[in-house]
């Protein structure tokens, strides 16, 4: 009997199906996120989730110190903090985040962006679920108020997350 690492207790033994409409939605800042594939439920492999990014929302500029990002643009268009500069991101198009790269991404358009993203290795998916408010049927989330951001901070510091600098300009 084989007892490599495919014998570790962590390891997923079943295909992971989270069927359309399902996984835990919470609203981080205005934006809506619903995790599909969590540390939980994934070994810790990977966090995969879809994102819905109002106008004029999205994250501050940040940095993930323990995970590389990556989201693919289904609709709208986003624009994208890559360090010093930026780009826009369109329908279509596929962004990837190594860690310790400071990013953000910002609609900047005229319609909800939709986007499905995920984080290698599993893990920031908890921040979202510790910081984020529970989403509520027929209501529309709100940017966060600036005295929630401290806490905000204190939270994404338990998860290798830091606020990175915007560029001047």
């Amino acid at each position: 009997m084989h007892k490599g690492k495919d014998a570790s207790p962590e390891r997923p033994r079943r295909v992971l199906h989270v069927p359309a409409g399902e996984g835990q939605t919470v609203w981080v800042d205005g934006d809506t996120y619903t995790i599909k594939a969590s540390h939980e439920n994934t070994g810790g492999r990977l966090a995969f989730m879809e994102a819905s990014v109002p106008p004029g929302c999205g994250p501050a500029a940040h940095i993930h110190h323990g995970e590389d990002e990556a989201y693919y643009l289904l609709s709208g268009e986003l624009e994208v903090l890559d360090s010093g500069r930026t780009f826009t991101a369109h329908q279509g198009d596929f962004v990837f985040i190594p860690r310790g790269v400071t990013h953000r991404f910002k609609n900047t358009g005229l319609h909800v962006a939709k986007m499905v993203f995920m984080f290698t290795p599993a893990g920031f998916d908890k921040f979202f679920l510790e910081a984020g408010d529970p989403a509520q049927p027929g209501v529309q989330p709100l940017p966060w108020p600036a005295e929630h951001f401290p806490q905000i901070a204190e939270i994404g510091a338990r998860y290798g997350w830091e606020l990175g600098e915007e560029p001047a300009g």
